[in-house]
């Protein structure tokens, strides 16, 4: 079992964001987290990064539980696939439903779309595909403990030997390597996960970290700012692009992310910080005017 504490750590989440879903009615509302609950909870983060609002998310879910019955858990007994920021498909059975209009969905290049409501047979799930995805829970675990996290590492890059861009299993390699400040390797693996989701925000999140750890505060910028137009919401990215205006000395442009930061987190040391960043630059705006109104 999993403490919040842990999977607030090993998922890379807010108490802000985990508070959300639990009122949204994605997840329960818990003290302790078994395994399969972290799986869960990682798919319902994993799609909200991809503006799926959680409405949504819970609607599908509802829905594909009446479209197979018997199925306990979507997230956990089929797979999730994107489509838009309005419909979830599932994949069951081998083939892709989008629960809400009841209809299945075949893949097209690298997009889906609604065919027909006729069932249309695809390929079930590979050999390689369950084997990726057995090394990720495998990396899941190992990661969590810090005396196993090279083992967690060559899991994750067992998974991208089967697939190569698994976008997830490249965010958590990044995030290793990024603890151990091998910068060149969470980079290269940020991008790679951009490479294989260009909607991926908590991707550009990192990246930025990345870049904003290197010295490259212009370039983490846009990044962050990238992150944030993909999910507006994304407190922790409005503080970092908060932090990394001040470093460039524009304390303006700063202050609209602080104040996003504190109406997304009401609580907490982080949102502390960010109410003193606010009444510091607003108390130096009004020193700069009155003294210009006094030189004038």
């Amino acid at each position: 079992m999993y403490s919040r504490a842990d999977l607030l750590r090993i998922l890379h989440l807010t108490p802000r964001q985990l508070a959300n879903w639990e009122r949204a009615e994605l997840i329960a509302a818990s003290t302790t987290y078994s395994f399969s609950d972290l799986l869960k909870i990682k798919k319902v983060r994993d799609l909200c990064a991809m503006r799926v609002r959680p409405a949504v998310i819970r609607q599908s879910l509802e829905a594909m539980q009446k479209q197979a019955s018997g199925m306990g858990n979507p997230l956990l007994d089929a797979g999730t696939s994107y489509t838009n920021k309005h419909r979830v498909a599932f994949r069951h059975e081998g083939r892709l439903l989008e629960p809400i209009a009841g209809q299945f969905v075949m893949d097209f290049a690298t997009r889906e779309k609604v065919l027909t409501s006729t069932p249309i047979p695809t390929p079930e799930p590979g050999p390689q595909e369950n084997e990726a995805a057995s090394w990720f829970a495998r990396g899941i675990v190992l990661e969590e403990d810090p005396a196993t996290q090279t083992e967690a590492l060559a899991s994750y890059q067992k998974v991208l030997e089967f697939q190569p861009d698994h976008a997830a299993a490249h965010i958590n390699l990044g995030t290793l390597y990024y603890n151990r400040q091998d910068f060149t390797l969470a980079e290269r693996h940020y991008r790679a996960a951009l490479g294989a989701d260009p909607r991926y925000a908590l991707a550009y999140f990192d990246l930025g970290n990345v870049l904003d750890e290197t010295g490259r505060v212009q370039e983490a910028i846009q990044t962050y700012k990238m992150a944030i137009q993909l999910a507006p919401t994304y407190a922790d990215a409005h503080y970092n692009l908060a932090l990394a205006y001040e470093k460039t000395r524009e304390p303006r442009k700063a202050l609209k992310h602080w104040q996003a930061y504190v109406r997304l987190d009401t609580t907490g040391p982080w949102s502390v910080h960010a109410r003193n960043q606010i009444q510091r630059i607003l108390q130096a705006d009004t020193l700069k005017l009155v003294h210009t109104r006094r030189s004038s």
